[in-house]
């Protein structure tokens, strides 16, 4: 059974790490800081919330079960592009939950931060299940392979033997993300449509200013990362994954379109 699956739900999480810190060399815990710096985020339109709303809000987080967000157990930053604009470069932080050992699903924030906005949605998906994947739906599909192995996808906060073993799973798995805000042109509202994001596949690919200040506010080193993830074995990408590669891509666009079975 897998680190990441051990890790169920968030209120376990303690309890798994503690056991998985009392055998973890000291050595492994070096360079790994509480959290990572804020950023100044843009604000949202609206006015600040009332004294009325920040109380009902406490009373309702205190008073409701939620199960889905308890079982969000991992979190990971790296980096996506658009799938028809390698140009536009986003950070992108995720909060996933393992649903079984074959699949995972992720929100997108901006930032670890509790005014981050939401960004997006991935799906993760083991290799032997995206094989199963019809032609066309696997042109939706980029794979994790690089950004493991070149340090630019980390845990934050989990000591490097647990970082290993997170990432020693995530190397050979695929994914489909869409962001739903486009935070690169529009930073204080989600305007426009979903649009279907990329992973990196090579080196000179992300803008190294882009990767220089994550790893300046999370205290990291993205080629100790890579060194670290060395001995992590490979497998040959799957065939059509990655599909921008060939010149092309998918992307959505809005259209008009009737509408069935109107009722008024």
């Amino acid at each position: 059974m897998s680190f990441l699956h051990n890790l169920t739900c968030r209120r376990c999480f303690n309890r798994t790490f503690a056991t998985a810190l009392v055998a973890t060399p000291l050595a492994a815990l070096a360079g790994r800081r509480a959290s990572a710096a804020d950023r100044k985020l843009s604000p949202v339109p609206g006015n600040p919330n009332s004294v009325r709303s920040q109380v009902l809000d406490k009373a309702a987080d205190a008073l409701q079960v939620k199960k889905p967000i308890d079982a969000m157990s991992e979190y990971l930053n790296g980096f996506h592009f658009y799938a028809d604009d390698m140009g536009r470069q986003v950070e992108a932080n995720h909060f996933c939950t393992h649903l079984n050992e074959d699949f995972h699903q992720c929100v997108i924030y901006e930032a670890n931060q509790t005014d981050a906005k939401l960004l997006g949605i991935e799906y993760i998906v083991s290799e032997r299940i995206f094989k199963t994947l019809p032609e066309e739906e696997k042109k939706l599909w980029h794979s994790h392979q690089y950004e493991v192995k070149s340090g630019m996808l980390v845990a934050p906060n989990v000591p490097d033997l647990g970082e290993h073993a997170f990432m020693a799973d995530l190397v050979t798995t695929y994914g489909k993300t869409w962001h739903t805000w486009q935070i690169d042109r529009n930073p204080d509202f989600p305007f426009g449509i979903p649009q279907l994001m990329m992973g990196f596949t090579g080196d000179g690919q992300i803008r190294q200013s882009l990767l220089d200040d994550r790893d300046r506010r999370f205290d990291i080193s993205t080629q100790s990362e890579r060194r670290n993830r060395a001995d992590i074995p490979l497998s040959d990408i799957v065939p059509g994954a990655n599909a921008w590669q060939g010149g092309k891509t998918m992307q959505l666009q809005l259209v008009e379109m009737p509408v069935k079975n109107l009722r008024t």
